[in-house]
């Protein structure tokens, strides 16, 4: 009878070996399971703090600077026997640095040139709508870049535009 016991013992112990294997399994897999999700969390939630202290100590980026150019009063094209219309414009360069505002200011007669022959050539229509005025815009961005060669202006800006 104690044999039958012992056996019957050993038979219990073998059967419960798999479901204390599987138990052990379960419990290693949640416990990584929940260090994966305390990770997670804390990658989300306390790792930026230090990319903030990384974008206040980037330096700032320099503003523009503007170059004005003298105002243009111009003659538009019209159909003959139409009234003349006029053209009014005052017109800055944005451009990357100070630096530049240098080297550009003594070619601004150049500039002026490029723009009144440009200009002179515009039908009203041309300028209707803000359709109209982003084509004039990008037109004179090219003209004044062609003209400004090494250096480059990132965008002509429109101060005044009166059309008579």
């Amino acid at each position: 009878m104690a044999e039958n016991e012992g056996g019957a013992g050993e038979g219990e112990e073998q059967a419960g070996s798999p479901k204390s294997k599987l138990k052990l399994i379960i419990m290693i897999v949640g416990a990584l399971a929940l260090l994966g999700v305390g990770g997670a969390a804390y990658f989300f939630f306390f790792s930026h703090k230090n990319d903030e202290h990384h974008a206040e100590a980037a330096p700032a980026p320099k503003p523009p600077a503007f170059v004005e150019v003298p105002d243009l009063l111009v003659n538009l094209v019209g159909n003959p026997g139409d009234r003349v219309q006029y053209l009014k414009i005052k017109i800055v360069l944005e451009v990357k640095e100070e630096k530049q505002v240098e080297t550009i200011k003594p070619t601004l007669p150049r500039v002026t040139d490029i723009f009144q022959t440009y200009l002179r050539e515009l039908r009203p229509s041309d300028l209707n709508g803000s359709a109209g005025l982003f084509r004039l815009k990008e037109e004179l961005t090219k003209r004044v870049n062609v003209a400004l060669a090494p250096n480059q202006v990132n965008a002509v800006l429109f101060k005044e535009i009166v059309v008579q």
